[in-house]
């Protein structure tokens, strides 16, 4: 017996060299400073393998306008991975039979369409047909104040039914305010109180809750987005977004949550196993997040100026976690860079040296484009030396000089490269290439 205890921690002791040897934490660092330095993330991220954290990193501010620069503390608006925390806290009063799945909402809910054939499970899949409130035109002229049960169930009700239940998925943060309601019905508790002793107390979370007014005092950050300089964003009231949207946490705090989740320490086996099925692309308050050749579980989040995401890769038991307050770059490619890092695939420091152009050098990108390729009309004007770009019924954005004839917008991973003699310009995004010809 002595002897094969003695072998198994061999096994782990020389595993864990092994991966402490690949790992390069002063290139993850230097990747960090460079995103820093050229003010396009600030925020914090974690990583744990065999639930032992292996690297924690912050940068930026938690305040600018205090001053309060961001650390391993500092807590997020996390946006939809509340709704991986609202699933646990469904599936377990599922497994104590105090809710069922197949349990149709006009039980709960008689005013929304075909809540009579609508059930808990469509709630959680995405599969129920019901509108989500955050897609209505209006939706940025109420958010941010207080509302009460009557009147969200009212909005989410006035939106109808965008297919029938089952018959499709779509992502919706209206099922996952219902499902918060029938938590507080059913357990009769608020999904605060809820929240604190069926996940935070039980694995230990230090600074995850559902929050409030912003408090800076109480290490929780303001966001941001970027114009030039960083400028804060209005704050969305909890009692809108509730278990779709309402958690505040840190990466250090998500990536214990999905030490635990994945562990067993919060659900039965078949719980997460119907958690981790997908169907239409949703699994229940999971997503796959694929890297390479590995699949990781998680979810994505993203509320006001924050956005987060974590993720846990059975594959070295590795758990990951980011959360920012303000990002002028592609999140995705910081993950990219993280997991690369842990997984020891090639990835590089960006470049972000700054390419200088004068107001009268872009004249000659001015004017609108159309392509053969995709239904977008493209129009370019100028503010000063910046170049702006606007496709057809969107938000413009500004567009970075990096070279001749070549401008990108981090935050979307766009790359536009003109050809002024030949009047086109190539759109680049995604892996994707379209030509757009000046008309």
């Amino acid at each position: 017996m002595i002897r094969k205890l003695l072998i198994a921690f061999l096994i782990v002791f020389l595993s864990q060299l092994c991966f402490a040897q690949t790992f390069d934490k002063t290139k993850l660092d230097n990747y960090f400073n460079a995103l820093e330095e050229n003010n396009k993330f600030m925020g914090s991220v974690a990583v744990s393998k065999n639930g032992d954290f292996i690297y924690t990193k912050s940068i930026g501010y938690a305040d600018i306008e205090s001053g309060i620069k961001a650390s391993e503390n500092s807590k997020y608006r996390i946006g939809s991975i509340s709704k991986s925390f609202t699933t646990v806290l469904i599936l377990q009063a599922v497994e104590e039979k105090v809710i069922d799945l197949n349990q149709t909402i006009d039980k709960w809910f008689p005013s929304i369409k075909n809540a009579e054939t609508i059930t808990v499970q469509h709630l959680l899949s995405h599969r129920s047909g019901i509108h989500n409130f955050t897609n209505n035109k209006d939706y940025l002229t109420w958010c941010t104040e207080p509302k009460s049960e009557k009147e969200m169930v009212a909005i989410i009700a006035k939106g109808g039914s965008d297919f029938m239940p089952d018959s499709k998925a779509e992502y919706s943060n209206s099922n996952f305010v219902l499902l918060t309601y029938i938590l507080e019905k059913e357990l009769k508790k608020s999904y605060s109180d809820l929240l604190q002793e069926r996940i935070i107390k039980r694995i230990g979370l230090k600074n995850t809750d559902v929050f409030g007014k912003i408090d800076p005092k109480n290490n929780e950050c303001r966001s941001y987005k970027f114009s030039e300089t960083w400028q804060v964003e209005p704050e969305t009231d909890y009692s809108i977004p509730l278990g779709a949207g309402a958690i505040i946490s840190t990466p250090i705090d998500l990536t214990k949550f999905a030490d635990a989740l994945f562990a067993g320490k919060l659900l039965k086996e078949e719980s997460l196993e119907l958690m981790k099925t997908i169907k239409d692309r949703y699994g229940m308050g999971l997503v796959q997040l694929p890297f390479y050749d590995k699949i990781g579980y998680g979810h994505t989040g993203g509320i006001d100026g924050f956005s987060a995401v974590f993720s846990h890769f059975s594959d070295g038991d590795i758990s990951y976690a980011l959360t920012s307050n303000g990002t002028n770059y592609m999140n995705n490619n910081i993950s990219i860079a993280i997991l690369s890092a842990v997984y020891d695939k090639p990835y590089d420091i960006p470049d972000f040296s700054v390419y200088e152009v004068s107001s009268e050098d872009l004249d000659k990108y001015l004017g609108v484009y159309a392509s053969e390729q995709l239904p977008l009309i493209i129009t370019v004007t100028k503010d000063d030396k910046t170049l702006i770009a606007q496709a057809t019924g969107q938000a413009s954005f500004p567009l970075e000089a990096t070279g001749k004839d070549k401008f990108q917008f981090d935050r979307a991973g766009i790359v536009l490269e003109f050809n002024p003699t030949m009047k086109t310009m190539i759109l680049k995004q995604g892996g994707g290439e379209f030509v757009f010809t000046k008309e």
